[in-house]
């Protein structure tokens, strides 16, 4: 009885040793990699337009095709490329937030649909927005 539970148990610490490495293993395929995915304008004034880039590269093993890069209203407008992006290779995602009619603390969600083995990839940019500036006005 004892050499069957120890034949047991040094089967299931073999089969779970198996199990971890293929769990770590990563899978074949075209993988995006963002160097930031959130970015802060900080303080801006209602009415400014605003750009940031998010630079990625595809770090998987085919090439990496973005197939759509959603936002959540017309405030927030996308540039990506639509050529495939071979393995190794960098790009960019460039993200225009205008802040017209908008005030207080905004956060905006950019999602990146892609043939990645993760297929939603997601990127944010946050601001607080200010009044308008007042215009210069001189008095003389």
């Amino acid at each position: 009885m004892k050499k069957l539970i120890t034949l047991l148990s040094a089967s299931f610490i073999v089969f779970f040793a198996f199990a971890q490495e293929e769990a770590t293993e990563e899978k074949p395929g075209p993988r995006i990699t963002f160097e930031e995915e959130k970015f802060d304008f900080g303080d801006i004034h209602q009415g400014d337009k605003v750009e940031h880039t998010f630079a990625f590269e595809n770090t998987g093993t085919e090439p990496l095709v973005l197939t759509n890069v959603q936002t959540t209203c017309g405030c927030t407008v996308p540039q990506w490329p639509r050529q495939p992006i071979p393995p190794g290779q960098k790009a960019e995602v460039k993200v225009a937030f205008n802040s017209a009619g908008k005030m207080g603390k905004v956060t905006k969600v950019v999602k990146i649909i892609s043939n990645a083995t993760t297929p939603i990839t997601q990127v944010t940019i946050h601001t607080n927005i200010l009044p308008k500036k007042k215009a210069d006005t001189d008095t003389k």
